[in-house]
């Protein structure tokens, strides 16, 4: 039975936007006051009264008409200002009726009027005498009132545009604007067009051109008195910092203009302002913060419109915290002022944006929603932005709408509205939306069978998404908070597709594998907020054919449904195999076995976990393994098994580390192989026996004798201990010379979050986007990165089962071609002894991967180290030779 249909007129139009969280917002410029009203006599055909007017003169009437606005009542104002235009039109004052429309114009925005409100620009610019072809006016010696109303025009017109989904135009206007304000030297009326042109150049995907603008506005107003422009500045700023992900200082400036906006009582200003608390708040994880945020937005609002952007995203915290109760008391008091939002761009998003939360966040909740109520707010919504001409917010509904219907198994609707959706988003060159209404096709062909078409689709969709890799997470807010949920979950089914693909040469394991290393760039660049690999690179598989037939690699891939091993042996085919055991069930065997590793008394079942894990991930290649003269396994591990140590995987007698060097690749490519000991090496060593003051660290009392054992290891050795090793120091002593190891012995830390991630210096914290500068000297950034980075008291953060992540980070972004880390903290004295035949065995002239096992083994032969928790921590990223 079929659940709702549509009709065509609703039907036929259609694109996708991303469900922006954040989205409607971020679409507030400057409230705009009325254009100036005439008092002097102006040249030029322009013929204005100075004598004091009665009661019912259109100045009178301006001045009730902008005070009806401001109390909100829209379509009294319209009556009053349009008997004002009349006036002005008979007495043939042509600068002050083009005022008076372009006040018309500003208040029929606000009535969603645009139809009328483009009509009234018009008119007022045609009566400026504005050719906005050309960009110029037609005018002989204009005089500096005309400027002035023109400029207050095209600001409002701007504002217009931008509503109006047209960014393009409105940076265009807001250009014009500022220039006017320029030559009439009205330091005020420049920053208002700066600020609305950073918002455009915000909503059109500039977000640093935007930054770059609004940091320097907020710099020219900080000696300023308090004001609108300074509220509006300082808030427009802290948006665009919480979309960068600058969150502490989005907090900072947020705060600074709220507390602005409630000393000048200005209730409007104040709602905006704790509604993009709200928003830094939630990117800050402080969820009942955020949701106070929320409810005071909406409590202080005052129009429908801010009110409900604030309870849509209150209400999506509390489903997505399961707050269940407290959702359904929201979510009718949500619905019952839907109807009295205008026909904006903001008023349609905030009906798409709860339409949304209520399908993808309430499938088992009892809401006294249902399908059909949903397909009708969007349906609805469909059809306002058709009114208004934005074509994305169109996308936005069509897509949405599509996905309910592919909840209720319609499929051949759902793929029409998918497929206008997409054909609207790439009309637009909305790549940024338009992947997710090809991840969407792929789901439906694959529901209605056809492979080769889900296949497709899916290709298409992982080739936008990297087609966006500079510009994903910053087009795109919503990404950061669910990466997990619309952007991991493309990779893998299709990679499960690709996987059951049958015929002659399926399935296509290198595109498989490919993909999978496609998902493992896309999360560092989802960590760092931008394309985080820039330096020069040499697939994998060729360093394995030519120069080292005694490699392995390995590619594990964690699905729904499987565990699936793709293997690379020297010179031969790729291999498949696959255990047959579900995501649920392989996650929680490495939870576990990361639980146990560094459990004293769990030895036994820790070795039973790990044997686990190594029945499905080794056991099935091992004939492969034997047959081959294998001594080293390279692996690209996936998800969670970054979490853990390899080397330490069980086969119920002895531990990989006991048969095989080990190593990990972030992907599968990596810089230029080259052997470590070709030439003679030399090391800076820095580290921390005692941390700072102010940070919760315990002493590291063995920092000094690692230090000085790779002093006398044979190394040409600068050293930097304690209070020399800061990151100042550091920074100018890298670039002294070029190092060929850098090796810290100092706390650190790896997270998922690229700001919690760092190392400790005697006078900071150096975070991970540090690291880069730091660590390429001026004659290296161009040619060769350091060789060897060694960070040996570092560990992954608790209770971030994805902070290995930082450590693939930290490789990566250090630029270095290896990199040896702990995963956990070791105790002082293993520690000492472990880098002591490290580095030994590395001047030996063993590869990077070769001497840490021998140092590993050492430990685990040693009955005080025989426990993994001694010697498994050190993980090889990167170069293994």
């Amino acid at each position: 039975m079929h659940l709702f249909w549509l009709t065509k007129r609703v039907v036929r139009f259609a694109v996708i936007p991303v469900v922006l969280f954040t989205l409607t917002v971020f679409l507030t410029i400057i409230p705009s006051t009325f254009a100036k009203q005439i008092q002097i006599n102006s040249p030029d055909g322009f013929h204005i009264q100075t004598n004091k007017p009665p009661a019912t003169t259109p100045p009178q009437l301006l001045e009730q008409g902008e005070a009806l606005y401001q109390a909100g009542r829209l379509t009294e104002a319209v009556t009053v200002l349009q008997q004002a235009v009349r006036i002005y039109q008979q007495q043939r004052n042509s600068l002050a009726q083009a005022a008076a429309l372009t006040n018309l114009s500003l208040v029929y925005q606000q009535l969603g009027s645009w139809k009328e409100a483009y009509a009234s620009i018009d008119d007022s610019l045609k009566l400026l005498g504005w050719d906005e072809t050309n960009q110029r006016l037609n005018v002989n010696n204009p005089k500096s009132d005309l400027w002035e109303i023109l400029a207050q025009t095209l600001n409002i017109q701007g504002e217009l545009q931008l509503v109006r989904g047209q960014t393009d135009a409105s940076v265009k206007t807001s250009q014009q604007a500022e220039q006017i304000w320029r030559k009439l030297g009205d330091n005020g009326g420049v920053m208002r067009s700066r600020i609305n042109l950073a918002q455009a150049l915000r909503v059109a995907g500039f977000y640093r051109r935007s930054l770059d603008i609004l940091e320097e506005v907020s710099s020219q107003l900080k000696a300023q008195p308090d004001s609108l422009v300074k509220v509006t500045a300082l808030r427009s700023l802290g948006n665009v910092q919480q979309q960068l992900g600058e969150v502490e200082k989005s907090q900072e400036t947020l705060q600074q203009s709220l507390e602005i906006a409630q000393r000048l009582q200005l209730p409007l200003e104040v709602s905006l302002t704790e509604f993009s608390l709200g928003n830094t708040a939630r990117s800050l994880g402080k969820i009942k913060d955020a949701i106070a945020h929320y409810e005071n937005a909406a409590k202080i609002a005052p129009n429908p419109l801010t009110k409900v952007q604030a309870q849509i995203n209150q209400l999506n915290l509390l489903l997505e915290h399961e707050q269940i109760a407290a959702a359904q008391t929201l979510i009718p008091i949500i619905q019952s002022q839907l109807a009295s939002l205008p026909t904006t761009q903001a008023g349609i998003y905030a009906r798409i944006n709860f339409a949304q939360t209520l399908t993808t966040k309430t499938p088992s909740l009892r809401t006294g929603f249902n399908k059909r109520d949903i397909a009708e707010i969007l349906a609805s919504s469909v059809q306002q932005a058709q009114i208004i001409g934005d074509q994305r917010a169109q996308s936005y509904a069509l897509g949405s709408l599509g996905e309910v219907y592919e909840q209720n198994n319609q499929w051949t609707q759902a793929q029409d509205l998918t497929e206008q959706a997409l054909f609207l988003a790439q009309k637009i060159d909305a790549s940024d939306i338009a992947y997710r209404w090809q991840w969407q096709l792929g789901r439906l062909h694959k529901a209605q069978g056809n492979i080769p078409k889900a296949i497709s689709a899916y290709d298409a969709a992982v080739s936008t998404l990297q087609s966006l890799r500079t510009d994903l997470v910053a087009v795109n807010r919503e990404i950061q908070f669910n990466f997990r949920d619309r952007i991991e979950p493309i990779y893998r089914q299709s990679v499960e597709l690709l996987l059951q693909e049958k015929g002659q040469g399926k399935p296509n394991l290198d595109k498989a594998r490919q993909r999978i290393e496609a998902l493992q760039l896309a999360e560092l660049d989802n960590f760092f907020r931008e394309a985080c690999l820039s330096n020069q690179f040499v697939v994998l598989d060729n360093v394995v054919d030519r120069d080292n037939p005694d490699t392995a690699i390995f590619y594990p891939i964690i699905l729904d449904n499987n565990l699936e091993i793709i293997v690379k042996l020297p010179k031969q085919e790729l291999i498949h195999k696959t255990s047959q055991v579900n995501r649920q069930q392989v996650e929680e065997v490495i939870t576990k076995i990361r639980e146990t590793i560094v459990e004293p008394d769990a030895n036994r079942q820790f070795q039973a976990l790990s044997q686990q894990l190594y029945n499905w991930l080794i056991k099935p290649v091992e004939t492969d393994l034997k047959n081959r003269p294998v001594k080293t396994l390279v692996f690209i591990p996936d998800g969670l098994l970054r979490n853990i140590p390899m080397s330490a995987l069980y086969d119920g007698k002895e531990y990989l580390v006991q048969k095989y060097s080990v190593a990990v690749s972030p992907g599968l490519q990596l810089f230029t192989p080259k052997p470590l000991g070709q030439h003679k090496l030399n090391a800076l060593a820095g580290g921390l026996s005692q941390p700072p003051k102010n940070e919760n660290f315990a002493p590291l009392p063995n920092v000094k004798v690692e230090l000085k054992l790779i002093q006398e290891s044979g190394l040409s050795t600068t050293t930097l201990l304690d209070d020399n090793f800061r990151s100042t120091t550091l920074g100018k002593t890298i670039n002294a010379q070029p190092f060929r190891v850098v090796h810290l012995a100092t706390h650190g830390q790896f997270s998922s979050k690229a700001k919690d991630t760092f190392i400790l210096a005697a006078d900071k914290r150096i975070n991970v986007s540090e690291l880069d500068s730091l660590l390429k000297s001026r004659e290296q950034k161009r040619t060769e990165p350091v060789e060897l980075l060694v960070l040996s008291a570092c560990e992954t953060a608790a209770g971030d089962n994805r902070a290995a992540l930082g450590l693939a980070g930290v490789a990566l972004r250090a630029g270095a071609r290896s990199t040896l880390a702990s995963l956990w903290q070791i105790g002082d004295n293993s520690t000492a002894v472990f880098i002591d035949e490290f580095y030994h065995q590395l001047l030996t002239g063993k590869t990077t991967a070769e001497a840490l096992r021998v140092a590993q083994l050492k430990l685990l032969e040693s009955p005080e180290y025989q426990r993994p928790m001694y010697w498994a921590p050190y993980v090889l990223v990167g170069n293994w030779l």
